[in-house]
């Protein structure tokens, strides 16, 4: 979503009751049937933060250029190969392009997805958006604050979690902050 597009949302103050996506003509709806409406809740909250959001020319000068192409070019990152997959130690867990606190490590969990997985963001952190891209619906998710992408949500794979959800957030996107003391 482009940065005009997100201030032209925002300036309209959308409302969760005024934003529903029509699902119907996607051919895997029924894998998303009863958790649409609140899956994109969180989308109609979109909170950039300005001072947060750069050109690509400023991403690409502070950026590696694998968190460039994750980040900013939606990427993902090879299962298995990130940092932070088997990371289980007390903190939070930042967005690697802004920092802005996205997850606290008690909402981390093993998933053996090969990626780190977190049941839960911290609110207002993350949101949410629709992503039919090679051939399937999934939920993407990206910072509130820079727009930087995360990963995607999958839910109802029956993990013993509170919320029935898996953030599959990529290692690179993310930037750890020790909390131990």
């Amino acid at each position: 979503m482009s940065t005009s597009t997100l201030r032209t949302l925002c300036s309209k103050q959308i409302s969760s009751a005024t934003f529903r996506p029509n699902l119907s003509s996607f051919p895997l709806r029924r894998n998303f049937s009863h958790t649409a409406t609140r899956t994109f809740t969180a989308t109609a909250r979109i909170m950039a933060d300005s001072t947060k959001t750069k050109s690509e020319e400023e991403w690409r000068a502070v950026l590696s250029p694998e968190q460039f192409r994750i980040l900013r070019q939606k990427g993902t990152e090879r299962a298995g190969t990130g940092e932070y997959d088997k990371h289980y130690e007390p903190g939070v867990y930042e967005c690697a392009g802004c920092g802005t606190p996205l997850y606290k490590s008690d909402t981390k969990f093993k998933s053996g997805c090969g990626w780190p997985a977190f049941y839960d963001a911290i609110p207002g952190a993350v949101n949410r958006h629709e992503d039919s891209s090679f051939g399937m619906l999934r939920i993407e998710i990206t910072c509130a604050a820079c727009g930087g992408h995360l990963g995607h949500v999958f839910k109802g794979e029956g993990f013993p979690t509170p919320t029935d959800e898996r953030h599959c957030v990529n290692s690179i996107s993310l930037k750890f902050q020790d909390q131990t003391e």
